[in-house]
């Protein structure tokens, strides 16, 4: 059984989130949600999360899982939100204590737990879940950061950041922790998948030359075409072009806000005793 699946582009963050329908039992999953948030005034909204609750009611859907393929770096995550509205538990891989352990550091944040207890549930490598009836299969798939997950439903693979377009390649991997070789020993572990499996990116930026957004691919068109691994690149080639693509790139306009509520599973810190919550900056020190 393979699933229907419905896709929502987010423009301020070039972010795609998912909802996973089993077609049997209306059961469904959401993937990679975004709640809203301007850096200029602090504020958080759910004009992009209440979109996704508002086709959920519409369609009678029961969600059973809020996923995360990874702690994003480029947008919030508006999971607790979701699970508060709709249910469902909200999962991220098990490495994701290793993403706390460096952030929890930098950030200086006392108190906030660095085993993963945040998330409703921690996936291994290999685990299965069910939507409904569909069966699903998580595959690490390390690289941009030690904890990405890749969620494989029927002939679905939703791969957060190890792939883009083709015409755009793959992500950085000099967030701490990102390995360039283990993210192209990932996308070998992917490329072992049927061609013909259609593959749901996380985000799509326009490159020179294309001016309408991808959403969906497969993984013949990615070995085919993807200008950093596909057509045979070499490990070698890879690693040397990730390593000066990266040395070249600015630091994500979001990434002090994003990671620190992103590893608490989309929390926001916990207000202060005047009872307002607050992201640091530390100076200095990225």
């Amino acid at each position: 059984m393979n699933p229907e699946v419905l896709s929502f582009f987010h423009d301020d963050t070039n972010t795609i989130s998912h909802i996973v329908i089993d077609p049997a039992t209306n059961h469904a999953a959401i993937i990679d949600s975004v709640l809203d948030y301007c850096a200029a005034s602090g504020r958080t909204h759910t004009k992009s999360a209440d979109e996704l609750i508002s086709v959920v009611r519409d369609r009678g859907l029961t969600i059973e899982w809020i996923m995360e393929t990874h702690v994003h770096a480029d947008h919030l995550s508006a999971a607790p939100y979701l699970h508060e509205k709709l249910g469902g538990k909200i999962v991220i891989g098990s490495h994701v204590q290793d993403v706390q352990k460096v952030f929890t550091k930098l950030f200086n944040t006392n108190g906030v737990a660095i085993d993963g207890s945040q998330f409703g549930h921690l996936l291994e490598d290999g685990e299965t879940f069910k939507i409904g009836e569909l069966e699903g299969r998580a595959i690490h798939t390390p690289g941009h950061t030690p904890a990405c997950m890749s969620y494989l439903i029927g002939d679905a693979l939703f791969v957060g950041d190890t792939l883009f377009a083709a015409d755009f390649g793959t992500a950085r991997c000099d967030f701490p922790g990102g390995d360039a070789r283990a993210l192209y020993n990932s996308v070998q572990k992917l490329f072992e998948l049927p061609d013909e499996t259609r593959v749901f990116l996380c985000h799509d930026y326009l490159p020179e030359g294309r001016d309408e957004y991808v959403i969906q691919t497969t993984i013949g068109e990615e070995k085919a075409r993807n200008i950093h691994v596909g057509h045979g690149a070499s490990e070698e080639q890879f690693v040397k072009m990730r390593t000066e693509r990266d040395a070249q790139l600015a630091m994500p306009k979001l990434i002090l806000p994003s990671v620190q509520v992103n590893m608490r599973a989309g929390h926001l810190p916990e207000p202060e005793d005047n009872g307002v919550s607050y992201i640091k900056v530390p100076l200095n020190a990225v």
